[in-house]
């Protein structure tokens, strides 16, 4: 098949706009090729179980799924009752990216709270953490963060241990939503259980598609007392792969040769980069930190559409001028240069 685009051509809009990274690529090739067992009996999905629980711990069970929404949408439906109800921050992709899908799929509630950094506290959560035993009011059972998170900002393992600490002390389970997991790993520079397991997180999202892979994720269950029926739920849920094994190679190979903290690295390099670029310009603000692969910039009126004419990327806020400018593991340092230069040009 003729290509029907430019393979040269590369934007600042999402990590999601990147392309299967070639070492993927080569993974799905050598997981091709005669017959292995489907739904999950495969050995690449039995090796996935081995590896998972090497960086999460022998407690750890995965399910892989399609994409990050499933993933979130399963996972805690397996983690609450009906009458369940979900703490976040108002920012989480959760409650403003997927459609409804957790309350309407799932039949909980979000309870959301607004952060001015995409995170969330304890003091945070006590706002919604209440009315327990309260029949009007739906339960406060888990809590929900994001790592990192919508706003590019990160949780140290101390900040996640502390909220930890906090829901478990009054019976509520924890959630992470590890959509781009890796580039927290790769920026706090600690193993993922140091921020997952060993600070308490019970259930998370593990990420792969913002990162090279081609609609894989997987659900990561650090504590079984927390959840129920998952196995059922992901079937019942429209999240259960036939042809499993060339989702579990796709995840496998991201430990591979450690390609998945490789590629997060340079994913936030590029950014470091690219804020270290445009940060003199004047004219320009920023409103968050770039912590990871995220640069959330605010322009002069009419400033992000003259660069638009070049790259493509999204308003964040479009009534305060706030963008947000994104890296991927195939970000170059040109594609970053010719993208400074442009908006230097544009608030010239």
């Amino acid at each position: 098949m003729t290509s029907l685009h430019d393979p040269a051509f590369r934007t600042f809009a999402s990590d999601n706009y990147s392309g299967v990274h070639p070492e993927v690529l080569a993974a799905l090739a050598a997981a091709n090729g005669g017959h292995q067992v489907a739904y999950g009996e495969d050995v690449y999905t039995e090796r996935l179980q081995e590896t998972i629980r090497q960086h999460f711990g022998e407690q750890a069970e995965t399910f892989p799924v399609f994409n990050g929404t499933g993933a979130n949408v399963v996972a805690l439906t397996s983690m609450l009752p009906r009458w369940g109800a979900v703490i976040s921050t108002g920012t989480a992709h959760i409650h403003t990216d997927e459609a409804g899908a957790p309350e309407r799929v799932s039949g909980l509630k979000l309870l959301p709270v607004g952060t001015p950094d995409g995170k969330l506290t304890p003091e945070l959560i006590a706002t919604e953490a209440w009315g327990w035993g309260d029949e009007h009011r739906a339960q406060p059972l888990a809590v929900s963060i994001t790592q990192t998170t919508e706003l590019g900002t990160l949780y140290t393992p101390a900040e996640v241990r502390a909220i930890a600490d906090f829901a478990h002390e009054r019976g509520m389970a924890l959630h992470l939503d590890g959509a781009r997991i890796w580039n927290a790993a790769a920026a706090l520079g600690v193993p993922f259980r140091e921020f997952t397991t060993d600070a308490g997180v019970d259930v998370l999202s593990f990420g792969g598609t913002k990162n090279g892979l081609l609609g894989a994720e997987a659900i990561v269950v650090l504590n079984p007392e927390r959840v129920s029926g998952l196995i059922y739920l992901r079937k019942l849920s429209m999240q259960l792969a036939s042809k499993m094994r060339f989702m579990s190679a796709q995840l496998l190979a991201l430990f591979d040769d450690d390609l998945g903290l490789r590629s997060a690295t340079h994913a936030n390099t590029m950014a470091a980069r690219l804020r270290a670029e445009v940060e003199s310009i004047d004219g320009i603000g920023f409103s968050q930190a770039t912590e990871a692969n995220a640069i959330f910039a605010l322009l002069p009126p009419g400033a992000a559409d003259r660069i638009r004419q070049t790259f493509r990327f999204y308003d964040w806020n479009a009534a305060k001028g706030e963008v947000r400018w994104m890296c991927s593991f195939d970000t170059t340092e040109d594609d970053v240069d010719r993208f400074a230069a442009a908006v230097r040009e544009a608030l010239a």
